[in-house]
């Protein structure tokens, strides 16, 4: 755990680091990234969550796997493309059309997702962990409502069945993301900036993405995990390869 985290904030921190420091990339366009993916993931897409899967569907859905991967998958797509376009469009329009503050951008929506969902969850989980090994679960316990006690027992059951093997997996799949977010931040850079019959490649990066985060959804169902992150990694580069193709006519 100690070493996810460590790697779940060190990476993105040495990627910006290394964007501005040997591209002369801007600060303000990683913030930018950043806090669109705050904005956007973190804050606004669970009031939908929590309209959607709280409300008379909910049951429906999330007792279907496909119908919970096409929920789930569109409204990733919908909410980070949406804003990625929407920061690109307005908050960068002083930035030059090449590449760079693409990626620059990418770097920053990429890297906040695997600081928060995964650095940040390690740390917690660390804590949690010490407290379990120090014979203090019935402390926890004695402090959480009664409702979600039962959510918190079984959180607890999982961070005590976790191996090596399992953390590691989740690194690798924080870096598929990572390369998935550079991928799709040039497709959507490519759609503001050039307009015009590129714009097709907005609608494009919220079907990509919703195919990604869905397809990990269903695989996770009827596969190994490993054989998961191989799928999902495989469909990362590959996006990440229409990227960088776009970039070189950027």
């Amino acid at each position: 755990m100690a070493v996810c985290a460590l790697a779940g904030i060190a990476a993105p921190v040495a990627l910006a680091w290394w964007l501005v420091k040997k591209h002369h990339a801007r600060l303000g366009t990683i913030l930018v990234g950043a806090g669109v993916f705050f904005v956007f993931a973190l804050l606004l897409e669970p009031i939908l969550h929590q309209a959607v899967l709280k409300g008379p569907y909910g049951t429906a859905i999330t007792g279907n796997t496909w119908y919970y991967a096409l929920y789930g998958g569109l409204a990733a797509g919908l909410f980070e493309e949406t804003g990625r376009f929407l920061g690109m469009k307005f908050l960068l329009k002083k930035e030059p059309t090449g590449a760079l503050p693409a990626v620059a951008y990418g770097a920053g929506h990429g890297g906040m997702e695997m600081l928060m969902i995964f650095g940040i969850t390690m740390i917690s989980n660390i804590v949690v962990s010490l407290m379990i090994n120090a014979g203090q679960v019935d402390t926890i316990l004695s402090a959480v409502p009664a409702e979600t006690r039962e959510q918190v027992e079984a959180q607890f059951a999982q961070l005590q069945d976790l191996h090596a093997g399992q953390l590691l997996l989740g690194l690798w799949e924080r870096i598929s993301a990572l390369i998935l977010q550079l991928g799709l931040s040039i497709i959507v850079w490519t759609a503001v900036r050039k307009g015009g019959k590129w714009l097709w490649l907005f609608p494009a990066a919220i079907l990509l993405h919703a195919l990604v985060d869905g397809c990990a959804v269903v695989l996770s169902k009827s596969v190994i995990a490993s054989a998961v992150e191989i799928i999902v990694f495989s469909m990362a580069v590959a996006i990440g390869a229409a990227g960088y193709m776009l970039a070189r006519k950027l």
